[in-house]
């Protein structure tokens, strides 16, 4: 009886013990809010991201009109613009070597700029024009030669100041094959002759001399802000010049100090961002955020571009490298799916993106070109800045010192605060220690980082599920398509850990609003830690880590001091949530931005690596920043799990949309499908001379993850293609007639065609002869090339040779670590098209030069539309389907041996 009695109580208790726990299992739901106010509270966020951020992203100023001009003295008149870019446009194609380039458009310049100096303030200024003809080479990816490049250099100078330090301003105005590029770079140039024109009429002299750059060479390499800043008269006043005695002369050498601005184009239209400055020089940003109308910029833009994932250049490089002088780098970005097409034309560009560029260049123009600064040779700025805009409202701007220190100060108070939190959990809640408390903190922080760690990694899984089925880029036009893809998976990553273990393993005896202060505890733990590791590894991008940390730990200070984090309730929770409007106002809108200029730039960022990932990292980032404290929220509400569920079911639903029509890269006229398609004639010479192989066919350079699939069905015929990489160990450089991109070549496409290529001119390879040195084990030879204005040279030794010089730049062959061959020597001409003379150094092994030691390939590029097409030719392009936009040409390959 008395064993019984005992097991009758341990059953009771047992049960009791049950019951107390669904009991307070109900408590703690009956606290959350019902799950249906749920979607609601996710719907506010989406909401304030189109009514706020939107709104302020693609806010510009009204376009200032030609009938205002009286009564707005001073001001950027965005009309006059509009009509310079028009007349522009109608000039065409402008590229290297054609007449719409070297002739046409030069005349255009020179005809505003006298329109300009008739109007001047003769009595103030003075104004020089110089249309410069270049020739030059330099390395950078590959060998770069160009031959009577131009150049209109405006220099605009106050007559009442004797300054030697200039302010360069730069854009160009040649464009890509089959593009009239109103927008890149058509925008900037009429954007400087109304800024040139209103510092010629401004009553206020300024002190530096300004040199306007009409760059006529941007597009094919970079060679035309290479042939100003090392070859200008006026290039040693435009570069910086470090200060230094003479011990021979006893005396100092001529000491310069310079700025410049770089404008350029990535698309049509929006506001134009600053993206890159320096190199150091912190100063030029202060000036920024002082005088620029509309800021519009962020560091983390420019540790991107600088780290190469975008697949493009500017001159900046140039100017930073060869003349050593900090400046900025500023351009439009958005629609960027029309740039380098047919469809960068006038009507594309917006007449208030150009006065909203006006606005902030004239000023930006004004005030560099009276900075102290350049003047001061004493003062050496050697800081990086963290800079950025606030959604177009204000700038911030700090030197990479002071971004350190706030770092470490700011992260040392949120850790101190999440201890001084942890510690009133304890001391307020009954039958609970301090040490109890912390290890519940460290159990939710592990969960949180597991979280922290879905929340990139579920987007990326997308990225990698969708490409491993042939379908990437689904968001390509349909850009909201990401909501479901890729933000949708992230905050389910994000909450899912914490979620489970709110719901699974529920703590009776901390409070719920406790248990969900210390998830928000643990997010912001978590940016301490990244921020002090991004600060650790020297990327000022931390800076998104610290207005987080800033805004969160300002709202339980607030709690703190008002008792709010103590007492029942959410009450704590609108504290929170008011204060992460602000931060998640500008995540969004910085993240928009980065996805802006992305999404277009998948579509041309070739098909070796898969461009969702880019997009999925991006959008799990935004979560984490944008959403990283306010998604935690969803554990307020009951039934969570039900909620991260109907966020599953958005995700599906997406995914059956991007696999439909919907999610079909591309449409025409707007989000274009790029193909590069050259038609080819090849001929392959052998040692002896005798031609081993001829033919023809269309060369594609493949510019997207999906190479040809989507042009398989269509009228095209597409019947033979092959792959190139066939044909790379027989001839150098694949024997394709790659124009740029010849790293990608292996992944590209030959599609032979019966009849011959009838190609509009010739190349011609004149062998001057050989030269062998017994002494040194070398043979030299000697050659002369003739052809179009735009030519390629494949280089590469056979079997056991090696080249040890040449008559190009020696950065290639001294460094073959970072080159390999073959070699690439691109060469273009502008005005002057004569032959190009050049030798080779070979050393072989066995000193036997009776045998096949050099293997050269030769390109002829008949760019221009002066070219004529072959009929064939013409018909196969006219076949491509409406959403193709076609870059092509004819070009002749020769491949020859020696």
């Amino acid at each position: 009886m008395g064993e019984k009695k005992v097991i009758g109580e341990e059953h009771f208790q047992e049960d009791a013990s049950s019951e107390s726990l669904s009991l307070r299992k109900r408590q703690v739901s009956r606290k959350r809010l019902d799950w249906y106010y749920a979607p609601s509270f996710l719907l506010l966020w989406v909401a304030l991201f189109y009514a706020i951020v939107i709104p302020l992203f693609n806010r510009l100023p009204e376009k200032v009109t030609l009938s205002e001009e009286s009564v707005k003295p001073g001001e950027f008149i965005g009309e006059r613009a509009q009509n310079q870019l028009y007349v522009f446009d109608r000039i065409g194609y402008k590229h290297v070597g054609s007449i719409a380039n070297e002739v046409k458009t030069v005349e255009f310049l020179l005809k505003e700029i006298e329109k300009i100096r008739s109007e001047m303030r003769s009595d103030l200024y003075d104004l020089e024009v110089d249309v410069q003809s270049a020739k030059g080479g330099f390395v950078l990816t590959r060998i770069r030669l160009y031959q009577g490049i131009q150049n209109v250099v405006v220099k605009l100078k106050s007559k009442s100041y004797p300054s030697e330090n200039y302010l360069l301003l730069n854009s160009h105005f040649d464009s890509k094959p089959n593009t009239p590029s109103s927008g890149d770079d058509g925008t900037m140039v009429v954007v400087m002759l109304e800024v040139l024109r209103q510092m010629a009429i401004s009553e206020t002299p300024f002190e530096h001399p300004i040199v306007f750059l009409f760059n006529g060479a941007e597009e094919n390499g970079l060679m035309g802000s290479h042939a100003f800043i090392t070859q200008h008269k006026w290039a040693p006043n435009c570069k910086w010049v470090e200060s230094h005695l003479s011990y021979h002369t006893f005396s100092y050498q001529t000491l310069f100090r310079r700025a410049y601005i770089n404008l350029e184009v990535g698309g049509s239209g929006g506001r134009d961002v600053l993206f890159q400055s320096g190199p150091q020089h912190s100063w030029l940003m202060k000036y920024y955020r002082s005088y620029a109308k509309h800021p519009f910029a962020t560091t983390m833009g420019e540790e991107i571009f600088q780290s190469g994932i975008l697949p493009s250049d500017t001159d900046f490089r140039i100017f930073r490298d060869y003349g050593n002088i900090p400046g900025l780098d500023i351009a439009q970005a958005k629609n960027g799916y029309v740039y380098h097409t047919i469809f960068d034309s006038f009507k594309t560009v917006p007449g208030r993106s150009i006065q909203n560029t006006g606005n902030n260049i004239l000023a930006l123009v004004r005030a560099y070109s009276n900075a102290t600064e350049l003047n001061d040779i004493e003062s050496e700025d050697n800081g990086h800045a963290v800079f950025f805009d606030y959604l177009g409202l204000f700038f911030v701007y700090y030197t990479e010192t002071t971004g350190i220190i706030l770092n470490c100060v700011i992260g040392v108070f949120c850790l101190v605060l999440v201890g001084v939190s942890i510690w009133r959990m304890s001391r307020l809640t009954e039958k609970v220690t301090l040490k109890q408390v912390s290890i519940w903190f460290g159990i939710i922080l592990a969960l949180h980082a597991v979280g922290f760690v879905l929340c990139l990694c579920l987007p990326l899984l997308m990225a990698v599920m969708f490409d491993a089925g042939d379908r990437s880029l689904t968001y390509f036009t349909n850009n909201w398509l990401v909501f479901g893809l890729y933000i949708s998976p992230a905050v389910i990553g994000l909450v899912l850990p914490l979620t489970l273990y709110y719901t699974l393993r529920p703590n009776d005896k901390l409070s719920h609003a406790y248990n969900l202060q210390l998830s928000l505890h643990a997010h912001l733990v978590l940016l301490t830690i990244v921020a002090f590791i991004l600060t650790g590894l020297g990327y000022r991008s931390q800076y998104l880590c610290l207005m987080s940390m800033i805004f969160y730990s300002g709202a339980l200070v607030i709690n703190l001091l008002s008792k709010l984090h103590d007492r029942g309730g959410y009450y704590w929770a609108l504290i929170v949530m008011c204060l992460q409007v602000f931060p998640f106002c500008y995540f969004c809108y910085l993240f928009y931005l980065l996805l802006v200029v992305f999404f277009p730039i998948v579509g041309r960022s070739g098909s070796a690596s898969n461009p969702d990932i880019t997009v999925a990292f991006l959008c799990g980032c935004a979560v984490v920043f944008a959403l990283g404290f306010t998604a935690q929220f969803i554990n307020m509400f009951r039934w969570p799990k039900l909620i991260l569920l109907g966020l599953g079911v958005v995700t599906f639903i997406f995914c059956m949309l991007a696999v439909s029509d919907i999610g079909f890269p591309y449409h025409p006229k707007t989000n274009v499908m790029r193909v590069s398609c050259i038609h080819t004639r090849r001929i392959f010479y052998e040692y002896d001379g005798s031609v081993s192989h001829s033919d023809s066919g269309y060369y594609f350079n493949y510019q997207d993850r999906r190479t040809i699939n989507p042009l398989k069905d269509t009228a095209l015929n597409l019947t033979g293609l092959v792959p190139v990489k066939t044909d790379c160990d027989k001839y150098v450089m694949c024997g394709v007639p790659c124009f740029a991109w010849c790293a990608w070549r292996k992944r590209d496409g030959w599609l032979p065609r019966d009849s011959e290529v009838i190609v509009p001119g010739e190349v011609t390879l004149d062998f001057l002869g050989k030269t062998v040195s017994q002494a040194n084990g070398t043979v030299r030879f000697d050659f002369q090339l003739s052809g179009p204005q735009h030519m390629n040279i494949f280089i590469q030794a056979v079997g056991d040779a090696a080249i040890t010089d040449w008559s190009f730049d020696r950065k290639m062959i001294d460094n073959p670590d970072t080159y390999e061959a073959p070699y690439q020597v691109y060469r273009a001409c502008g005005t002057d098209n004569s032959p190009l003379q050049f030798n080779i150094e070979i050393k072989e092994v066995n000193g036997n030069f009776e045998v096949p030691v050099l293997e050269l390939g030769v390109v002829g590029h008949f760019i221009s539309p002066e070219y004529a097409r072959d009929a064939e030719a013409q018909k196969f392009v006219a076949n491509f389907p409406d959403f193709a936009h076609v870059t092509e040409w004819p070009s002749i390959f020769k491949r020859y041996v020696f």
